[in-house]
């Protein structure tokens, strides 16, 4: 089988070697497309692959259908928003994420993040501590259950809200369980968010829940610039000038609530939270290895 490897952003040269070397071991054949300019080339890229590899790479209906011998796609990472999952359904291809990779490099930055806002952006003006203050996690997943435990070992309270999970999972992932959104909102010095986009979420946090968290909170987005209303936070910020706002996805508006709010907002240049040669690996040699699985046996462990 054709295994194709189609990374604007390449992978670390230790995950390309260690990607190849699981796959040709399965007896399959690698290509790689890296650093392309152009959709076109990875449409013209993926007319002979069996199976396909990408990072943020998308994976529209024109690829899939340009892919007439694709039978699985993987996305290296947790989230799958660039993947188009009806086309895959309608062509028969089998579409998975690599939950849990990635995990511990987003935790890092969230925790960083708070840390940088909370130093006022390591200007020399007063800063304050994280120690003592109270955190809300909105997703208690693979991430969000890291960041909470990086934050209780800093001396932090924990809250958490999660729709799929239990209070008492909750409770046994280290935080206290939140009745509701404006409940974690109004009760939490620092919100960290860990949603993903879907129909249901994008614009779901907007003026009323920013406007809801204390004086002098902190709301921290390392999931995906959508599921904010970028007009409600800008309107949040302006009412509310002891809030802040820190994002490792930059709002369409970055430019204008920099230039309103100062230091009070931040933005990473580009999304870095799986920026790590650790997570960099661990995401490559875990979707090789589900490729070389499903064609070995018929795996689908992580089909979404």
């Amino acid at each position: 089988m054709k295994i194709l490897l189609a990374t604007q952003k390449p992978f670390a040269a230790a995950a390309v070697k260690g990607i190849r070397e699981i796959v040709e071991a399965a007896g399959h054949e690698l290509a790689l497309l890296e650093k392309y300019t152009d959709q076109s080339e990875f449409v013209a890229a993926v007319a002979d692959a069996d199976a396909i590899i990408v990072r943020s790479d998308k994976v529209t209906a024109e690829v899939v259908e340009a892919a007439k011998k694709l039978k699985i796609v993987v996305r290296a990472g947790a989230g799958y928003d660039n993947l188009d999952l009806e086309a895959c359904k309608s062509h028969n291809v089998v579409a998975m994420n690599t939950p849990g990779q990635n995990s511990n490099a987003v935790a890092e930055l969230a925790i960083a993040l708070m840390i940088f806002m909370a130093r006022t952006q390591f200007t020399p003006a007063t800063g304050s501590e994280i120690q003592g203050k109270t955190l809300g996690i909105q997703a208690f997943g693979n991430v969000g259950r890291l960041v909470g435990a990086k934050a209780a070992a800093l001396g932090m309270k924990v809250k958490a809200i999660d729709p799929f999970l239990t209070a008492e999972k909750i409770r046994e992932g280290g935080a206290e369980p939140a009745t509701d959104l404006k409940a974690l909102y109004s009760s939490c010095d620092y919100v960290s968010i860990h949603i993903p986009a879907t129909p249901q979420t994008v614009g779901s946090i907007g003026y009323d829940l920013i406007t809801s968290m204390p004086k002098g909170a902190t709301l921290v987005n390392t999931a995906r610039k959508e599921v904010i209303d970028e007009a409600g936070l800008e309107k949040a910020l302006e009412e509310r000038t002891d809030l802040k706002y820190v994002t490792d996805v930059a709002p369409d508006n970055m430019d204008a609530l920099r230039l309103k709010f100062g230091t009070r907002v931040f933005a990473t240049p580009k999304k870095m939270g799986a920026q790590t040669a650790e997570a960099n690996v661990n995401a490559g040699l875990a979707a090789a290895r589900q490729i070389c699985d499903f064609f070995a046996t018929g795996c689908t462990r992580f089909q979404l």
